[in-house]
């Protein structure tokens, strides 16, 4: 059988993982809300 509690013991996460998700919370991303401002922003000048 398989002892769950050593499987998990000797899990780490993949490094591919980890990179992902420095990329992503490291890059300022211009999401839909951004835009929309920015879209608001233009038409209150006009």
């Amino acid at each position: 059988m398989i002892d769950f509690e050593k499987e998990l013991e000797q899990f780490e996460p993949s490094l591919e993982i980890d990179q992902v998700n420095d990329a992503i919370y490291k890059n300022d991303i211009t999401d839909m809300t951004d835009i929309l401002k920015e879209a608001l922003n233009h038409k209150q000048e006009d």
